[in-house]
């Protein structure tokens, strides 16, 4: 067995340099702090932090339950629960050390003003790069979530674009008709690179109440359940970024080196690790392992030149 080459491992990410192209993803790993004190974790072995979703104002969250385990996945349904924007700038960013890891800020919000003034917030920060969560529900036009509409989706992007020079990474929602055109749209709107995909809703049930086991009734489905709808919406992606060069992080269900390359091989320049660290939080070590051996195997010099790579079947 091969050792791990870090020099391989290392990209480009919109602007950004990763020591790794793996990218710890928001809401699994709080505001960057909490997972440092697993025994033995290292940030050495990441290339980003996504930060937990915040929003202008605090937000308790939803009731209990806010977590179900389902067959190959979870749900959840946390509702956002975060301190407010000022709060996450004032006192958790200052405790990060940016020399060890990119960290990437979550901006989420219940309206258009909402979001840009958040993206203002972090853009007056230390913060690497900023997320855009669009699958929050729009209060202004019924609750329909603003990824779920391309044109809004585009809205969102362009108004966050105004107000920040900071890489922009659009998360893109599967549970919509045309992930590519919303792709289109976000490119044109000011989109530096997307994150395919954010979780797909769902539901559990207790049989014996017969009521639905999550306090919200839904919640995001994640986990390997949903890989192999992850891995097409990025090969859907893939195919309208490519040629304006905006990179994708891919996500959805990856737990282990194979799951990280099929991703790189569908279009991702960089690959999202979030219900896999509840399996084992110290995975990332075994996934740099595979990639590094495959691409030492295949005589490939870097990530980049496994990207995209998909030869698909006559």
């Amino acid at each position: 067995m091969t050792s791990v080459d870090q020099t391989i491992l290392s990209s480009d990410f919109c602007g950004m340099h990763l020591q790794t192209p793996l990218v710890l993803l928001s809401g699994c790993v709080g505001f960057g702090q909490e997972f440092t004190r697993v025994a033995g974790y290292s940030n050495n072995d990441i290339g980003a932090i996504c930060l937990k979703g915040t929003t202008l104002e605090p937000r308790l969250g939803n009731p209990a339950h806010r977590v179900a385990e389902t067959p190959a996945g979870m749900l959840n349904a946390i509702g956002l629960q975060n301190p407010g924007a000022h709060v996450v700038v004032r006192d958790y960013l200052s405790k990060l050390d940016f020399n060890e890891t990119r960290y990437i800020a979550n901006v989420s919000g219940s309206t258009l003003e909402e979001y840009t003034e958040v993206t203002r917030i972090f853009d007056d920060s230390d913060i690497d790069a900023i997320e855009i969560n669009i699958s929050c529900p729009n209060v202004k036009e019924g609750g329909v979530a603003f990824g779920n509409d391309p044109d809004m989706s585009a809205r969102v992007v362009a108004a966050c674009r105004k107000v920040t020079n900071k890489p922009l990474i659009t998360k893109l929602s599967p549970n919509q008709t045309d992930i590519a055109a919303n792709a289109r749209g976000c490119i044109e709107a000011g989109s530096d690179a997307f994150a395919v995909i954010n979780t797909l809703m769902g539901m559990a049930i207790d049989i014996d109440s017969r009521r639905p086991i999550i306090g919200n009734n839904q919640g995001g489905l994640s986990g390997p359940a949903i890989k192999p709808i992850a891995l097409l919406k990025v090969h859907q992606v893939y195919q309208v970024c490519k040629a304006h060069n905006i990179p994708i992080l891919g996500q959805g269900g990856i737990s282990s080196g194979e799951d990280a390359l099929e991703f790189i091989i569908a279009g991702a320049s960089a690959v999202g690790i979030g219900t896999g660290l509840y399996y084992d939080p110290l995975c990332c070590k075994a996934i740099n392992k595979t990639i590094s051996n495959y691409l030492q195997q295949h005589n490939l010099s870097s990530v980049t030149e496994l990207v995209g790579s998909l030869s698909l079947n006559a």
